[in-house]
């Protein structure tokens, strides 16, 4: 039997602006992990979330098999980029689970004229943008990113909690021996321009050091991420992501090691 295919990530594994894109109400049929669920006759859950940080992303593949049988699972995960947080909030009624929100530095007040301009072409991402910007407000968000990016938000932090959640996730999997895939969005995740953020001190290089890069597909040198893959290999893209042609190429470059991981090769 084969097994099932659960999806974490951002709006790269969602599946943002794709063909089948309805304004952001179910995951796309047409992203990566869903075309290699397709292509294995493999039943496939997304838990993925757009603007989903990395404390998020691990956050949620956890609910999903903590209240679900996972004995015939493989979890696949495109990590996102570091600047994103994962909030508990005061309850309120707009955020996920009443308590859950995503906050990166588009929420923030001095970034809304870069993300009105990168949203004027499509006018229901403006219209949804209004509206977040309304709930924002109502649920506190807005004032406490202003905060955070103002006054704590920066890169060393940012990188250790993303490296924590993804150790975390990974030893969780393992522990519930349940096979996994990795991969990210952007090589930021571990790269300063050029500087390997494992460099920086005794701490990130331990942490570094735990992750079993084994279970990883990379889509180049120095851990090239599928949104800079598909930039460098000029993909056509909406307002800011790569469109369907994108996510099928990168299916047929993942797929060797993607079935080797699946199919329970330990010679990954």
């Amino acid at each position: 039997m084969n097994k099932k295919i659960l999806a974490g990530g951002c709006s790269f594994t969602f599946g943002n602006e794709l063909s089948d894109d309805d304004n952001g109400k179910t995951p796309s049929v047409n992203a990566w992990p869903a075309l290699l669920a397709k292509q294995n006759d493999a039943e496939y859950t997304s838990v993925a979330k757009p603007g989903a940080g990395n404390s998020a992303i691990a956050r949620r593949i956890f609910e999903y098999i903590s209240s679900n049988p996972y004995d015939n699972l493989f979890v696949t995960v495109m990590w996102s980029f570091t600047s994103r947080y994962d909030w508990a909030m005061p309850r309120h009624r707009v955020l996920e689970n009443s308590r859950w929100t995503n906050i990166t530095p588009w929420d923030t007040s001095d970034q809304q004229g870069t993300v009105f301009k990168t949203l004027s072409t499509s006018e229901p991402k403006l219209e949804h943008w209004k509206r977040q910007r309304q709930e924002v407000k109502e649920t506190g968000v807005g004032p406490f990113a202003d905060a955070l990016y103002k006054y704590a938000a920066n890169q060393y932090h940012e990188t250790y909690l993303s490296w924590k959640s993804i150790v975390w996730l990974q030893n969780l999997l393992e522990k519930k021996k349940i096979p996994f895939m990795f991969t990210l969005a952007d090589n930021s995740l571990f790269y300063n321009e050029l500087k390997p953020l494992s460099e920086i001190d005794g701490l990130l290089s331990g942490l570094y050091n735990e992750i079993d890069f084994d279970r990883w597909f990379l889509f180049g040198e120095r851990c090239m991420g599928f949104n800079q893959w598909s930039l460098l290999e000029d993909y056509p893209r909406a307002t800011s992501h790569p469109l369907d042609q994108a996510h099928e190429d990168a299916v047929k470059l993942m797929k060797e090691k993607f079935l080797k991981l699946y199919k329970g090769d330990t010679n990954v």
